[in-house]
């Protein structure tokens, strides 16, 4: 019995470390045996990863706001923000928006997608998110200490919901890429990763004292806003290229991350 649970233990270690290793460039020293199975069980740690990635930007915005004033504190916490992921999603939303908005046929997309040179219509949408996450960074710190539970809570929502794009699409390039090992990923996954989302979530605003009602009710919006407006871009990408990519993995989580953010601001501004 105890070596079972050591089993299970170890398995879930190695799921969760290689979540770190695959979606950031944080140093998780851990062999790991990549398996089709190791991967599966990987995606419901996502969620956690977003989590544990938001905690350090927000401890990183608060020792910053110490010495600096808002503009360049938001300059260096957005790169430290692309850079402890590698600009992984960045380069996806990069390559998504080259190949999607090429208005070209399914094939053509997805060899634009597949080309390391970017295009003016990436450059555009990566020069356009970071524009919109700086300008959201420093109207947020404009309100008080509160705001930073919103940068924690950001990329935890934008990595829970690729897991259901996983489960929920066809992966467009089958047999081929790094998202060809997320084919075997179901809904049940999707539905274990929503746990540590809404719990990290309701921990997270709870800590930065919003009243219970206020947290629940905030946990409540972003299941849904994220829910239905990752549904809405994840269902347009699909159409166009008869499935996700990696590419549009990573795009989902910038658009999604943002638009965590720019909820934030509505809201604050209510």
């Amino acid at each position: 019995m105890r070596s079972d649970r050591n089993n299970v233990w170890v398995t879930e270690l190695g799921a969760c470390a290689s979540a770190f290793q695959f979606l950031t460039r944080l140093p998780v020293r851990m062999k790991l045996d990549y398996t089709d199975e190791l991967f599966r069980r990987s995606t419901v740690y996502y969620p956690v990863v977003g989590l544990v990635l938001g905690a350090m930007l927000a401890a990183a915005a608060w020792l910053l706001e110490l010495l600096l004033p808002s503009a360049p504190t938001a300059v260096i916490v957005l790169g430290l923000w692309v850079a402890v992921t590698g600009a992984l999603h960045l380069d996806g939303l990069m390559d998504s928006a080259d190949g999607l908005l090429s208005h070209r046929s399914r094939e053509r997309m997805l060899e634009i997608m597949k080309d390391s040179r970017v295009g003016a219509m990436g450059v555009v949408a990566g020069v356009l998110m970071l524009l919109m996450k700086f300008s959201l960074l420093v109207t947020m710190a404009a309100y008080s200490d509160k705001w930073l539970a919103f940068l924690i809570v950001a990329p935890m929502w934008g990595r829970w919901f690729i897991v259901w794009a996983i489960a929920g699409w066809p992966y467009a390039r089958e047999g081929q890429g790094l998202g060809s090992l997320f084919t075997s990923v179901t809904r049940s996954q999707a539905q274990v990763a929503s746990l540590p989302a809404i719990a990290g979530s309701l921990v997270v605003l709870l800590a930065f004292r919003f009243p219970w009602w206020e947290a629940l009710g905030y946990t409540a919006g972003l299941v849904v806003i994220a829910g239905a407006l990752g549904y809405a871009l994840a269902r347009s990408m699909a159409r166009k290229l008869g499935g996700l990519t990696g590419d549009t993995y990573g795009a989902l989580v910038e658009l999604l991350e943002c638009a965590v953010l720019l909820l934030a601001v509505i809201a604050m501004n209510w």
